[in-house]
This record gives structure tokens, sequence and C-alpha cells, in this order.
């Protein structure tokens, strides 16, 4: 059995990344393809189907929701995309990645190293950098690496922070811990990862910049997405409550102003 080809394979995340540098030339505050596909993750777990029009200014422009104009229209465009085919590009690489995972959550892989479990875009940082020559590790020296999925836990609960009424504890007692457990699953992976290294996630041969303990919360994780997306496809989307103002008694005169009793009229 051959593995599945990926969405986007290592052509279509080098022109990611390129893309998003291109970005930050622009604005400095463009994150990182980790950070991006937890967000984007983090949308195919949310109750509802959430737009490109709210998600793409969520994640880099003002947060305001754009206009959506007439069906095969392009959205306006936003900072910092230099034009309408760059902004169009990044977004069909995305919704390629968005089917991607939510085909992936939706077959329920035996384990996460089956061929088709979900696989998140996460990096080994420390491991790469640990990789580097000496002189160019000294470069570094002093920066803050981020810890194996960290930046990529970081995406995802960006985006439940920013829609907290979709991410609002169900009524349902036993859901709602499902839902709490999953999300502190994750939550502790944008925790730093303070364990002695033992493993190189970038290299299998490269120096250790992991903790087993690590791996231990990242697959918990993960199996907290798979969670997540299974909970809110058994719940279905929120239904908004109505709230009806007071209404005329029985033998009260109807307000349509017919002149007849309200029982006898809209109340009938």
């Amino acid at each position: 059995m051959t593995e599945p080809t990926p969405a986007l394979g290592p052509d279509e995340l080098d022109e990611l990344d390129t893309l998003l540098d291109d970005l930050r030339s622009r604005e400095e505050d463009v994150p990182q393809w980790e950070f991006c596909d937890g967000f984007l993750t983090a949308l195919v777990c949310t109750r509802r189907p959430i737009a490109a029009a709210e998600w793409l200014p969520m994640l880099l422009g003002d947060g305001l929701a754009l206009e959506e104009g007439a069906e095969g229209h392009a959205l306006p465009l936003i900072a910092p995309f230099k034009d309408a085919a760059q902004q169009q590009r990044f977004l069909a690489l995305c919704e390629l990645r968005l089917a991607e995972a939510a085909a992936q959550l939706d077959e329920q892989a035996e384990s996460l190293d089956a061929d088709n479990a979900f696989q998140p875009e996460v990096m080994d940082m420390r491991g790469a950098i640990a990789s580097l020559p000496e002189e160019e590790r000294r470069e570094m020296e002093g920066q803050d690496i981020p810890s194996f999925g960290q930046v990529w836990a970081l995406g995802f609960m960006f985006a439940v922070e920013n829609w907290p009424d979709d991410w609002a504890a169900p009524r349902d007692k036993e859901a709602a811990q499902w839902l709490d457990g999953a999300l502190e699953s994750i939550v502790a992976l944008t925790e730093d990862d303070t364990g002695k290294p033992e493993v190189c996630m970038y290299d299998e041969n490269g120096p250790p910049s992991t903790s087993q303990d690590r791996l231990e919360v990242f697959g918990e994780a993960i199996w907290g997405v798979y969670d997540l997306r299974q909970l809110w496809k058994s719940l279905g989307p929120r239904q908004e409550t109505i709230v009806k103002g007071a209404q005329p008694g029985r033998n009260d005169p109807c307000p349509c102003g017919s002149g007849k009793k309200y029982k006898k009229c809209h109340g009938a």
C-alpha cells in the first residue's frame, strides 16, 4: 500500500515559506507557516464553518471580517499581500490544507504513525539549529528558540481565543469535560520543553533536541485534535436562542390594532 500524497508537497511548502517571507518584508508580524497550520487546524475543529472572509484578516490582517462579494469574485485585497494574485494563491494553498486536515481527522487513524493519520506541519527548530555548523550556531546564541510543536499549538489556540463563542463549553457536562480535556492537551504543547533532550525530530541522526516527555505531550495534543473534530461534528452548529419580548395576555387587545382580543387575532 502506497502512502497518500500530501496536499502540500515539498514544492508547495517551499512556495508558502517564500510567500510568507515576502509578506513579512511588508509586515514583520506575519507568522511562520507552522503557526498558520495550527490556526487552520483549529478552523477545521471549530463548531461552525468559518469563511475565508472572516479568518484571513484574523490571521494576517487587522482582524476585521471582509465583505464577501458575489459568488466567484475574489475577496478584497488586504495588507500585507502585494496583489490579488498573491492573496488568491495563499488562499488556494490554505484551502488544500484545510480539506486535507478535515479528511485525515475524519478517518480516525488507529495510531499517529499510520499513513492516514493527521500530520501537523511542525518544526524542530532546536534540532535544526543544533545541526548547524558551529559558527552558525554561535550566531543564534541568546535567541529564544521554540520547542517542538510549540508554534503550531500557539497558532491553534490563537484561533480558539479569537472565536470564543464558537468554542464555548456545551451544556452537556460530559461534552464540556471532553472539550476541556482536549484543549488542555493542546495548551500543554504551547509550553516550553524543559525536559532532558533525548531525540532530534529534525534529523534522526542529529544532536538531541527534544525530550521524551515532549513527544508524549505532542501525541496527546494530536489525539486532542481528533477529539475536538468529532465533538463539534456530533453536536452540530450552536443554536441561537431567540429572545421574545413581552407577550400580550389572551384577553388583551391584539397589538396589531385590529380591535380584536389577542386570542381571537394573532394569538389564535
